[in-house]
């Protein structure tokens, strides 16, 4: 849907970005730092990051001139794997 808007949106100067967020620190992801199951079966503390940094991140991104944009960016905990678990 970012790609499509964002092509679809040019002749009208709208810019789309997507910001994908990796557990920041909320209730709902409060559990994580005491260890949830993993894919392999194991039970692992994941790591966490203040939602602040998000909000940084979103700051920015709205923050750029209308002639830049953040297509696509990820925000995550330093320690947090990439790509799936266990």
């Amino acid at each position: 849907m970012t790609r499509s808007t964002s092509l679809d949106g040019r002749k009208y100067n709208i810019a789309c970005g997507q910001i994908d967020i990796g557990n920041a620190l909320t209730e709902m992801t409060r559990r994580m730092q005491t260890g949830v199951p993993q894919a392999n079966g194991t039970v692992m503390v994941e790591p966490n990051m203040d939602v602040d940094d998000i909000a940084d991140a979103v700051v920015y991104m709205a923050s750029l001139p209308p002639e830049a944009n953040v297509q696509f960016m990820t925000v995550m905990a330093t320690k947090m794997p990439l790509v799936g678990r266990g």
